[in-house]
Order: structure tokens, then sequence, then C-alpha cells
């Protein structure tokens, strides 16, 4: 901005008009007391001041701004119509005047002069600004340094404390320091110790780290000097950054040689554990085998005799005791009693077959489904059960153990219907995001829920963990028949299926059983004998 000083408005006016036109911002005042006032208050780049005015004159109004710090960068431009003898120019530059021009004025000049020292002006404050700055940084730098010796000095005193070698390493990749158990390797400071002739890689990959500023960790071995004997160290170097620019590094070998020593040899062990255990497998394997065809040979031999039991007792029945009610009565127990025999020796001989490897392959659940219905179908056509299924999707299962769960399923499910009550079963399905039964559906889940639920007696949930076992039956043989082996069998297939299953059901409610199984199954080699 730009300062006018005159007492007469008739010259103020012209300049003023003459500097707006070329875009300058103007001020003006009438005395040299004003000037004083508004020099106070207002940063001017140039002072245009009148010489000739009442109370202070020009020359004095110079002197008095000439003390002001604020106005140190302000330029004066001197102006006068009567003092123009070469005496007032020369006081007009002893008192701080850039320039002396007399009345009348060239606009022309004025204006170029003011735009000069207008520049001039704000060169001085960008400078001043600049130096202000630089001043700024310079304090700045000074404190980071005197921090960063600071920090640099804390640094190798921690480092002189810790119970392993320690050593840090400035930008340009030579060795600051090192602390006292460095000399227990390297008689130089300043170079690195003998590392194994096996290990040399990890001198040649140092430098690629190093280069890139990134964390280096290494086994190495090192030659202790005192005894000659190479020990394996854990070599870690990471870069010390600020405001992400690498400033030194500091690197640390731990001695771990103890545990390498006993890591070899718990490989060593497990080595030959392994080996061991392999064989172990193979005879295992060997006698599966041989105890899968002796139950077969078992099975066979102990249902020949069985068969020949019943079939005496039925003919036994038939033509000698028509006319003994109470010897009927005790045969027809023992037929029985044969018949439950049969079937918990076919019940075993399924569960021992579980064990036997098997392929996976894509099955229709519904084909499968229809498949069963069919053996039921007597089942179902006494007891006016109802069997709903469901449209279910195609998944990997091994078809034979995935009957045999359905049948166990389908079997239960009438078997234990209620007295006078039709049977109800319902099969439905659904995909899932996850293997677990109360898992979300999801239209391209990786699983697929089953629900086989019925209308039947149900049981209390509190015995749930009781039904998968072998054995445990929930009702006694005289009201159900049944081994205690069917949901066993189910559950061991289910896990061959790398699936989950589970139940629902209270007393009197009835049951729903609940199957998770992969959509996709991965076939596994299958052992051969």
């Amino acid at each position: 901005m730009v300062l006018i000083v005159d007492d007469r408005p008739e010259n103020i006016l012209p300049l003023k008009k003459i500097l707006e036109l070329h875009k300058f911002s103007v001020d003006i005042a009438d005395s040299g007391e004003e000037a004083l006032k508004k020099i106070l208050k207002t940063n001017y780049s140039v002072i245009i001041l009148d010489v000739q005015m009442p109370g202070m004159d020009g020359f004095e109004v110079a002197n008095a701004i000439s003390g002001f710090s604020k106005s140190k960068d302000t330029s004066i431009i001197f102006l006068s119509a009567v003092n123009t003898e070469k005496k007032f120019i020369t006081k007009g530059y002893t008192s701080g005047g850039i320039d002396y021009l007399t009345k009348p004025v060239d606009p022309d000049i004025l204006v170029l002069k003011v735009k000069t020292l207008q520049r001039l002006y704000e060169q001085q404050q960008e400078l001043r600004a600049t130096q202000d700055s630089l001043r700024n940084e310079i304090e700045v730098r000074k404190r980071a340094q005197e921090e960063l010796a600071g920090r640099v000095e804390e640094l190798r005193l921690v480092l002189a404390s810790l119970p392993q070698m320690a050593f840090t390493v400035d930008t340009d990749g030579r060795i600051e320091y090192a602390n006292e158990y460095w000399f227990d390797y390297s008689i130089d400071p300043m170079a690195f110790p003998a590392v194994h002739h096996d290990d040399e890689d990890v001198c040649r990959e140092w430098p690629t780290y190093f280069g890139r500023g990134i964390e280096f960790t290494r086994e190495v071995r090192l030659k202790k000097l005192a005894t000659g004997e190479y020990r394996y160290h854990l070599l870690r170097i990471i870069p010390i950054k600020q405001q992400d620019v690498t400033v030194r590094w500091v690197g640390t070998f731990t001695d771990i040689h103890p545990q390498k020593m006993t890591t070899e040899l718990l490989e060593e062990q497990v080595s030959t554990r392994t080996k061991e255990l392999l064989f172990k497998n193979t005879e295992l394997e060997t006698t599966n085998h041989e105890l899968q065809q002796f139950t077969w040979v078992v099975s066979h031999d102990l249902k020949e005799p069985l068969r020949k039991i019943q079939l005496l007792n039925d003919l036994i029945k038939d033509r000698y005791l028509k006319e003994n009610p109470e010897a009927i009565s005790y045969l027809d127990r023992s037929i029985k009693s044969s018949a439950r025999l049969s079937k918990l020796i076919d019940d075993l001989l399924a569960y021992s077959q579980l064990a036997k490897p098997a392929v996976f392959k894509p099955t229709n659940l519904n084909t499968l489904l229809t498949e069963i219905l069919v053996d039921f179908e007597d089942t179902i056509s006494k007891k006016g059960a109802v069997v709903s299924i469901d449209s279910l999707p195609i998944i990997d299962t091994v078809p034979g153990r995935i009957r045999q769960v359905f049948q166990n399923l389908i079997s239960n499910a009438l078997k234990f219907s209620k007295k006078d009550v039709a049977p109800v079963i319902t099969i439905s399905a659904e995909l899932i995001g996850g293997k677990d039964v109360n898992s979300e559906p999801s239209a391209d889940g990786q699983f697929c829920r089953i629900i086989v639920s019925d209308n039947g007696i149900g049981f209390d949930e509190k015995f749930l963990d009781r039904i998968f076992v072998i054995f445990q039956r929930l009702n006694n043989r005289t009201s159900y028949e049944g081994t205690g082996i069917g949901l066993a069998i189910a559950k061991k297939n289910i896990d061959k299926h790398n699936g989950v299953i589970s139940a629902q059901s209270r007393l009197d409610e009835g049951t729903r059983f609940i199957l998770v199984l992969p959509v996709q199954q991965v076939n596994e080699p299958v052992a051969t004998y």
C-alpha cells in the first residue's frame, strides 16, 4: 500500500487517481502527525511525502519514521515545489528518503519509481520471510541433532548392556559401534566376524537388504576366537528410520548354538521315531486287513449255526408242538433271540467295514432315497406312514455308506413312532456357508444341510451324546427292537464324509436329525493290500 502525505487536497487527489489507475492501493494523510499515526498501525511499501507542511515538515516526519522498526523496509519519496536547492535535496536523502522529486512531477516517472520501490518492498518481505524460515529450520535441525546425539548415546548404553553381540552400522555400510561381546569373535571393531564357509551367502545377501532398507534376519555360524569353534548365531539387522529415511542400522548376533544342537537332536529322534511309526503303521494295516478277513469268516461261521437253529426251531414248532402253547412261547422267544443275534452280527460287520477306504463320487440323493424307500414299502404300508422328500442336491458321497445313514434314520423314524399315530417323515436340504448345524443358508454355500424329521416318540436332549455311541439305547428292548449300533454307524459314516450329525428332540414331540456334508469332497489315495 502507498501512503500520500500532503497538507493540500489539490495535490493529493491527482496523485491518488494516477496511482489507483495503475492498480495501487492508496492511503492519504493531510499532516505529518496523522501520517505517523497511520504508519504505527499499517505497513506501507512506499510513502510519498511533501516537504512543506504546517506543523511537522516532511524531513521531521522522515526522521520519526526511521525510528519505527516496522517501517524499516518502507521507501520514502520526497516531493517539493519550493525547496529545490541542493541542500534541501541532500537533507531529504540524509533524512531517509530514497528519492527527491520536484514539482511539477512527471506522472509516468513517478509511477515507474513507485512500481520499482513496491517491487523492492515485496522482495524484501519475501527475503525476510525466507530468512526467518531458515533461522527456524536451523534451530529445528540443531535441536534434532542434539536429540539424535542423545539418542545415539542412549542406544550405545543399551547395546553395551545387552548379553549378546550388538553393533550399529551407518548409512554408508560402515560399522559405527560394537559392544564388548563383539571381540569374542572379531579383533577388528570395524570388520564382521569370520563366518563358516557354508554360510558365506549371508555376506552376499546383506548388501541387497541394505540397499532396499529392509530388515535382514539369518542363521549364521561364527568362529569363536578363543576356541576356534563355529557356533550358531541368529543375525538380525533392522533399519532405524526418521520420517521414512534410514539414519542407521542396529544389529545383534544371538547365540542359539544350544537350541540348534537340541533341535538337530530332536529332528534326528523324530526321524527315527517316524520310521518306527511307519513300520508300526504298516504292521497295523496288515493286522487290520487280517482282522477284517477274520471278521468275515467269523460272521459267516456264526450266522450259519444261527440259521440252522432258527430253521430247526421253526420245524419243531410247526411239526411237534402245535398243541403245546407254552412250548411254542419258549420257542418263539428263542427264535427272536436268534434273529437279534443275527442282526447284531450284521451290524457289527457293517461297523467294522467303515474303516476301509472308499472313493467319493457325485451322488443324486433323490434317486438314492427313492431306492431306499422301496426297501421299506411293507413297513410304510403297514404303519400308514407318509414320507415327504424335497428336492435334494447332487453332492459328493460314498453311495453305499450314505445309504446306510438314511436307512438307519428312516428305519428309526418308522420304528420309534407313536402307537396309533401314522408316522410322518420329512426330508429336506439347503446349501449353507459353513460346517455347522446352525450355519446361515447361502446360495453358493460349500456345505449341504439335510434334515430328517419325524413325529415319533422323541427323546430327552440331555441324552444327545449317548445316542451316537455304539450299543447305547434309550428304550428297552421289549418295546422297540434294535441292536444299538445303527446311529453309531450313521455317526461314523458322516465322520468319514468330513461332515457333522446332530439331533433335536423332545419327548413325544418327534425328532429332527441334522446332517451337514461338504458339497464337494477331496479324494485321498486309497490304501491297497
